[in-house]
């Protein structure tokens, strides 16, 4: 069920116990570093806008221009990490990130900027893509890998909303150019103990996949499509001609892309990935689990700001209990799940929990009590993404050979990257359009929360469809040896 093997130069098996967990404990830091960059520019925005003359509609540009650079390159900086090794190229991010935080930090203009940023995106998708490759890796015994998994999907998960409380605090006790240059001392540490504790990786060498025209549209493709949602189609509307435009552009590269893939002699990515349908399962459960959860944090700290008046720091430590349950669940609990009852039944598990709390944030009021109406929700979300996220991780690289492992880990990636933006644009375009539908027969608290509302009851069907997919696409996991052994027991 899990990969196994790899080209290594050190095997996972000549590292110690010791070792293999630091090396673990360095790349999600490296991946802590990526996530906590989204939410902690969200809540410095409004200070960026106000010291570099930002537009509302260019502000913009600030979250656009990383999303763009990142969600466009996943998928290419993961198979070029089967090529070209893996540690070289989390690595070869770090740098690129590390350095662009620098100069995010220093920019005193908005050209200066966006510009940086979008080597941010470009830094930030070199690192992540090929970090759930490596674990796997690293960590070849299934119960090990299983508990690794759960430390790395808490800090891709719930590594957001601990950016939401760091942003507050360097924002509003130092300044905004402060939320890049922490980056500089983290970049460079972990850096230094990436050299030092991740094996090294020859990779399969570029004469095994080199298609620059399959890379050149996928990248396109990719970079156009999250554009026209982030951009056009949020902004003037899915039916508008500008969005269709771009989205015709978007299928037509991918089309391309296909094609090509399907009759180069080297694919930079073999379509006989999909042919698994537990990694087609994931992706699919990965992409609606994440438009879902994404653009419900995001509404949820705009029902917090404007309905309830909290600050950012508020929202912060509001939306901290999310973290600590999740952290306990991913790092201690989560592998005995897995292993006591096989991925399909915890991934199905959290979701269910997902969709409840979903479903209970849309009785939120105006004049919401956070203990009552707030923090139920928030534990629930914790629980479903401490249960379900780690054994998704799991699933998402079950059948995938080891010379494809760093494409499958970019992969999944791309989906959560791209049914995040989707996600997003979708529930705010329907909340907005809500609010100003009922703004004449409502006051203003109420008709926000009303589109909120709207929002929330959607975000609960689009992962109540991730279950159905869950419940009838997913192969069931094969029985854990725990389980085996209690039926065994119980026999005789």
């Amino acid at each position: 069920m899990y990969a196994t093997t790899d080209t290594l130069a050190t095997t996972p098996a000549a590292l110690g116990g010791r070792s293999r967990w630091l090396a673990l404990y360095t790349l999600c830091a490296g991946m802590l570093m990526i996530v906590l960059d989204v939410t902690v520019v969200n809540v410095a925005l409004p200070a960026i806008q106000d010291d570099l003359g930002f537009t509302s509609s260019s502000l913009a540009w600030v979250v656009n221009a990383y999303l763009i650079a990142f969600g466009g390159l996943l998928l290419l900086a993961g198979r070029l990490g089967d090529l070209l090794g893996r540690r070289n190229i989390f690595l070869a991010g770090l740098i690129v990130f590390t350095a662009a935080s620098v100069l995010c930090g220093l920019a005193q203009s908005q050209e200066v900027l966006v510009i940086a940023r979008f080597i941010q995106g470009v830094g930030g998708a070199l690192t992540s893509a090929v970090i759930l490759g490596m674990i796997v890796t690293l960590f070849p015994e299934p119960r090990e890998q299983a508990k690794a998994i759960g430390v790395y999907a808490f800090v891709a998960s719930a590594g957001g909303s601990i950016g939401l409380l760091a942003g507050g605090v360097l924002t509003q006790a130092i300044n905004w150019h402060w939320i890049f240059f922490v980056n500089l001392p983290i970049g460079a540490l972990t850096a230094v103990l990436a050299v030092r504790l991740i094996p090294a990786d020859k990779g399969l060498g570029l004469g095994r996949g080199t298609d620059v025209p399959g890379a050149v549209l996928i990248t396109a493709a990719l970079m156009v499509g999250v554009f026209t949602i982030v951009k056009p189609a949020a902004e003037l509307g899915w039916t508008a001609p500008r969005t269709l435009v771009f989205g015709v552009v978007t299928v037509v590269l991918l089309a391309s892309f296909i094609v090509r893939e399907a009759t180069a002699a080297n694919p930079l990515v073999p379509l006989r990935i999909f042919r698994s349908r537990t990694l087609t399962g994931a992706n699919l459960i990965q992409a609606l689990s994440a438009s879902g959860m994404f653009g419900i944090f995001f509404l949820g700290s705009l029902y917090l700001q404007r309905v309830l008046g909290y600050d950012a720091l508020e929202i912060g430590l509001a939306f901290l209990p999310t973290t600590l349950v999740m952290g306990l669940l991913s790092v201690r609990y989560s592998e005995k799940l897995v292993m006591r009852f096989g991925p399909r039944r915890p991934l199905i598990a959290g979701l269910v929990l997902i969709v409840i709390g979903l479903a209970l944030f849309t009785q939120a009021p105006v004049g919401g009590n956070y203990f009552v109406h707030v923090l139920p929700v928030l534990i629930l979300l914790g629980f479903g993404g401490g249960i379900c996220f780690p054994a998704l991780m799991g699933l998402s690289m079950a059948d995938v050979n080891p010379e494809d492992a760093g494409l499958a880990s970019g992969l999944i990636g791309t989906t959560a990257e791209v049914g995040a933006a989707l996600g997003l644009a979708v529930l705010a375009t329907l909340s907005a359009t809500r609010t100003a539908a009922v703004a004449d027969t409502k006051p203003t608290l109420e008709a926000l929360t009303d589109g909120y509302h709207l929002s929330f009851a959607i975000a609960a069907a689009i992962v109540a469809t991730a279950v159905l997919i869950a419940c009838t696409l997913m192969r069931p996991a094969k029985q854990p040896v725990t389980e085996v052994t209690d039926a065994a027991l119980e026999a005789a």
